[in-house]
């Protein structure tokens, strides 16, 4: 999956429906001149950029850094697409569709890193909303969710099915 991408996953649950975004920066930071794609024109701003010749925009070792290491990752993105920073924050947010019981208070959500469980619930009390964001999740890492609704005298449901993301690389 390209950085900047968003795959939304939906699933039919008892009576929830479940969706999953897995966002990722969504600018190309290798596209220095900002026309939308990686080519000679950038790896010639970044060597400019480290030679001095312009003011360094750069935000791909980090902030303010121009060095040969940004016209390497510069370089390489042209090649083949892909832009290698030093971090990337990840986000899986999940959204749902409300329960149509009346005596339901909210959502308890749950992760795990393999299908079926074991899973650790991520919510301290449950959600009155239909969102909630994982910031937590790391790069490369296929992660399973599931999400109970717990009712006004604090029951929770079972699981719901369990959904998969896929936090993409870098």
């Amino acid at each position: 999956m390209q950085k900047g991408s968003s795959v939304t996953y939906r699933t039919a649950l008892a009576s929830l429906f479940f969706s999953i975004a897995v966002q990722a920066a969504s600018v190309n930071p290798c596209d220095l001149n900002g026309d939308g794609v990686v080519n000679l024109l950038d790896v010639q701003l970044a060597t400019n950029m480290a030679l001095g010749l312009a003011p360094c925009t750069a935000n791909i070792v980090g902030a303010g850094i121009c060095n040969i290491v940004t016209i390497q990752r510069v370089i390489n993105s042209a090649l083949n697409g892909v832009c290698v920073t030093g971090a990337v924050a990840h986000s899986v947010t999940l959204s749902w569709t409300a329960s149509t019981s009346s005596n339901v208070t909210g959502y308890n959500v749950y992760r795990g890193v393999q299908s079926g469980g074991p899973y650790t619930k991520l919510t301290a009390t449950a959600v009155t909303g239909t969102t909630y964001t994982d910031n937590a999740v790391q790069a490369g890492q296929t992660y399973y969710y599931v999400a109970t609704a717990v009712d006004n005298s604090n029951n929770e449901s079972a699981y719901s099915a369990a959904i998969s993301a896929i936090v993409p690389t870098p």
